[in-house]
């Protein structure tokens, strides 16, 4: 059977977010493997919403600890329509690592129909505008000129760079106040009515739930996989959002 007329018998839809996969924490890439091997088959689509590495340094890296899921996405891709969007953690994920994992790159934000409904999808941190320092950061690091000078460096030179980033990035966090780090609401409205959704849908904030929006909207907000995983579920019955913090 072709993959399109396997695709045309199914209608389920499903959205992951911020496994930040770290070879530090192989249960999270355990769990990531048997979902994408049982859950995921049954699919017709799956989007994934960014930071599904802890860290991309380029597509040159072998990225060796990440092969085994890299080469059950392409598998997985011969069956079911695979759909990537840049996290903050993997945003120099590229055509070449996107080919390796069976991935489409889509950028954000992204107006998909589902049913009779106009979902939009992010990774999420466009939303949390009241970072500032953050959002220039993010600004700087998406520019080409950046990423041309930082990929023009050697791999053991990136990592050294990405490390430094880390920490300072965690010794920023710990002097936030949390409520900036979430979305600003002005923000998320914005986008609403923007793109006139019905449903959002993102990750980032590492905050699952389900959150009314006026005029009978929906935000949807994917968890973290740590390290249970947390995903949602589109079908012909609507959303369902499965995450072990949620009850």
């Amino acid at each position: 059977m072709s993959k399109s007329s396997k695709l045309s018998t199914r209608t389920e839809v499903l959205f992951i977010s911020d496994l930040h996969l770290d070879p530090g924490q192989p249960e999270i890439t355990r769990n990531l493997l048997s979902f994408l091997q049982t859950r995921a088959v049954e699919a017709r689509v799956l989007y994934i919403l960014g930071d599904l590495f802890e860290v991309w340094l380029g597509d040159d890296d072998d990225a060796a600890e990440y092969q085994p899921v890299m080469n059950v996405l392409k598998e997985l891709s011969q069956s079911v329509e695979i759909y990537f969007i840049h996290g903050n953690r993997d945003f120099l994920i590229g055509a070449d690592c996107a080919e390796r994992c069976g991935m489409t790159l889509i950028d954000e934000p992204i107006l998909i129909e589902l049913g009779t409904l106009r979902v939009g999808l992010m990774h999420g941190d466009l939303l949390c505008s009241d970072d500032v320092d953050y959002q220039n950061f993010r600004c700087l690091v998406r520019s080409s000129e950046w990423q041309q000078q930082f990929l023009g460096q050697s791999i053991e030179k990136r990592r050294e760079i990405a490390a430094g980033l880390r920490d300072r990035s965690s010794e920023a966090m710990q002097a936030k106040d949390a409520m900036i780090m979430d979305v600003n609401q002005d923000t998320v409205n914005h986008y609403f009515d923007e793109y006139q959704l019905d449903v959002l849908i993102h990750g980032h904030t590492h905050r699952p739930g389900r959150h009314a929006v006026a005029n009978n909207r929906l935000r949807l907000v994917l968890g973290d996989w740590r390290p249970q995983p947390s995903y949602i579920r589109w079908d012909q019955n609507g959303f369902t959002l499965t995450d072990p913090r949620i009850n």
